[in-house]
């Protein structure tokens, strides 16, 4: 590889050629700062905070896009370049909302840090406030243009990771913002919620649908039962929230924390993604046996049902009929657990705290009401969840450790790695696998399907018990069943698949299909920042948590087999059908 010495500050490094000059500083530790750049989107350099001064030019050049070239001289740091950079960030204070105090990125915003690096203290330009419309139809995410400084992070990140192009830039010069198209809201759109907008968004432009007061008001209502599920991901993600490192397992810190914030019952969304794979693994063998509709896809992620509603509505035969985990957790509370406590349904309020935006969409379907209630009444993010423990003055870290509360708070590993892309798959495949073969798996760890490449393969050999499969399926030998699957995450990758199985190329049994980078561990609702950076810890802390766990099968939760023998009485039985399984709807591409 041809390489490119050049020297940054006094400092000699050599870097790969084609790299920029934002790139070879990083290398020397340099720290030139940036607003619109994001490692993991492409380079805009409109913002120009970057700017740095290149010997032989007349202007200065923005770091993040200028390339370097051989025997380079670069000087980050002159009374020009900070001059610059500052005049940069009081053009964009002249027109933004000086209301740092009331808004939910408060001392975690990007301008804001960068005023106070810079040293910021007046601003020599008029202020001009802009008097645009709010966006605040959405259950998941709202937009307030006002604060748009426009990065356009919002824009790549729909456009180049999920695919679905939601936001643009229109007008020019200083009218020009992000919008929807036809400055329509977003609910009125082809938008699935997934709120990786406001992950990437350094101010507080775009953010998740604040639903903490409905949840303060609950706990403080005497006459409500308010219970509470986590989600797996949370687990390894909340610490951040309060200040630990990214992939913090506090699991049973988090529990404490919940109970002192007044939740009666806290119970782990775990449990019902066990529940899950007996579900949707029956519903695989059963369309394996009986010529059903292949490939089967998992149904656990809100942004990528609604997804595959707006821009595949022919392919819906090949998701599976499973509620997701958090739906299913809601129906039984309301059913079960209401049964079992002695309590009326009407008096339970159902609290979820999950990693993703599109839950709080999710938990408003019209179809999510087979208890006769709503499953979910209020769903927060892991950043709502930390306002409210920091609002409560709660350290996690100055918490006794104390357990989930039974039945529901009982789990396996197999539950706690839904969190991380490839997860759902290598849990259905370890109870599968023992259904079908009537043998335990003398190695629980798929690794094929474990990792962040966009797109993962594999191909799992199951010797069959007697009549466990009745059709051949295509393998030429009846006596052992080849399940080949797949695993996607981003709706970018998951095109990528329903395109092959649009075009009847894709020779697959059973897919999975999680709708942002990383699976749940970088859902729109996680800390901010959410980079591969943060995503690779958490996913490290999930596997760790599986592999700490007395139970690593879904099959093996003890609780999950009590609620079939006392309740439901079998997969996809009627009951099952009734409660944990759903129907979806094609929708209009706008």
């Amino acid at each position: 590889m041809a390489t490119v010495n050049l020297t940054i500050d006094g400092q000699t490094v050599n870097v790969p050629a084609g790299s920029t000059i934002l790139e070879a500083a990083q290398l020397l530790g340099i720290d030139i700062p940036t607003l619109c750049y994001h490692p993991e989107l492409s380079i805009k350099a409109v913002c120009r905070v970057c700017v740095v001064e290149v010997e032989g030019q007349r202007t200065l050049q923005p770091a993040c896009a200028y390339p370097v070239s051989e025997g380079m001289k670069v000087r980050t740091n002159t009374a020009r370049v900070r001059e610059a950079r500052k005049t940069v960030v009081e053009l964009m204070l002249a027109h933004h909302p000086q209301d740092c105090l009331q808004c939910e990125r408060n001392l975690n915003c990007e301008l804001q840090a960068l005023a106070h690096r810079l040293g910021v203290r007046e601003i020599a330009f008029p202020h001009v406030q802009r008097a645009l419309p709010f966006d605040e139809l959405s259950p998941s995410v709202i937009r307030d243009p006002n604060k748009c400084i426009n990065c356009r992070r919002c824009v790549s990140v729909c456009h180049e990771v999920q695919g679905v192009g939601m936001l643009d830039s229109v007008n020019r010069g200083f009218d020009t913002v992000v919008s929807a198209p036809f400055w329509r809201s977003l609910v009125e759109l082809s938008c699935v919620n997934c709120g990786q907008c406001a992950l990437v968004c350094p101010v507080g432009a775009i953010t998740e649908k604040d639903d903490t007061e409905p949840v303060w008001a609950a706990l403080a209502d005497p006459s409500k039962h308010v219970v509470v599920q986590t989600a797996p991901a949370i687990r390894v993600s909340i610490g951040e929230e309060v200040g630990l490192p990214p992939g913090s397992r506090v699991t049973k810190r988090l529990t404490t924390a919940l109970r002192r914030l007044g939740f009666d019952r806290v119970f782990d969304t775990d449990f019902s993604a066990d529940l899950t794979i007996l579900e949707e693994g029956s519903e695989l063998l059963e369309r394996l046996s009986t010529g059903g509709t292949l490939p089967m896809i998992t149904s656990c992620s809100p942004g990528w049902i609604k997804f595959i509603e707006h821009y595949y509505p022919d392919l819906l035969g090949h998701l599976s009929t499973c509620k997701s985990p958090q739906q299913m957790f809601g129906a039984l509370t309301k059913t079960y657990y209401a049964e079992k406590a002695g309590i009326d349904p009407k008096d339970i309020v159902m609290v979820s705290i999950m990693p993703c935006t599109a839950k709080k969409f999710e938990a408003g379907r019209p179809e999510m009401t087979d208890s006769g209630y709503a499953d979910v009444d209020i769903v927060l993010t892991t950043r709502e969840l930390g306002r409210m423990l920091r609002e409560a003055g709660i350290d996690l870290m100055d918490l006794p450790e104390e357990e989930y509360d039974a039945p529901l708070g009982i789990s396996t590993g197999a539950g706690a790695i839904f969190a991380a892309t490839g997860g759902v798959m290598e849990a259905a495949l370890r109870t599968v696998y023992e259904l079908v073969t009537g043998t335990e798996l003398a190695n629980l760890d798929f690794e094929d399907v474990r990792g962040l490449d966009g797109i993962k393969a594999a191909t799992v050999k199951l010797p069959l018990k007697e009549a466990a499969v009745t059709q051949d399926n295509g393998v030429a030998n009846p006596e052992t069943l080849e399940v080949k699957v797949a695993v996607a995450h981003s709706l970018k990758h998951a095109r990528t698949l329903l395109d092959k199985i649009r075009a009847k190329e894709a020779d697959f049994h059973f897919l999975e299909v999680m709708c942002c980078p990383g699976g749940c561990i970088g859902g729109g609702g996680q800390p901010i920042p959410t980079t591969n950076v943060e995503r690779s810890e958490r996913i490290r802390a999930i596997y760790e948590e599986d592999a700490a766990m007395p139970l690593r099968k879904s099959h093996e939760n003890p609780a999950v087999q009590t609620l079939y023998e006392e309740f439901l009485g079998k997969p996809l039985g009627e009951k099952s059908h009734e409660l944990l399984h759903t129907h979806y709807q094609p929708r209009e591409k706008f």
